[in-house]
């Protein structure tokens, strides 16, 4: 029992000698620290909304009639099946209805 004690405590003993050690090495590194570069502007963001909540509405309704066949394009009457193409029929309605919605890329 004395002798797995003894060991115990050499060890411990050890260990306090290594961490001690690697605190003095670590303080004398910090003497030649860096500056951190300064951090650009970042690009301020507009707080007002692009899209108006009830233009959000009328796109979820075309995908909704999209996702269910029912959706059908201008003049030709074909039915609608790319997710992209619906979202612009329900923001084209939007723009006509006069809700605040960006103008088209065109």
């Amino acid at each position: 029992m004395a002798t797995k004690k003894a060991a115990k405590k050499s060890v411990k003993k050890a260990a306090k000698k290594t961490t001690a050690k690697k605190a003095t090495k670590k303080s004398t590194k910090k003497t030649a620290s860096k500056k951190a570069p300064a951090k650009k502007a970042a690009k301020k963001s507009s707080s007002t909304r692009k899209y108006s909540p009830s233009a959000g509405k009328n796109v979820e309704r075309e995908m909704h009639e999209m996702k269910r066949g029912k959706l059908k394009s201008g003049r030709s009457g074909k039915k609608v099946t790319s997710r992209k193409q619906a979202i612009a029929i329900g923001l084209s309605e939007a723009r006509k209805e006069g809700k605040k919605v960006p103008p088209s890329k065109k």
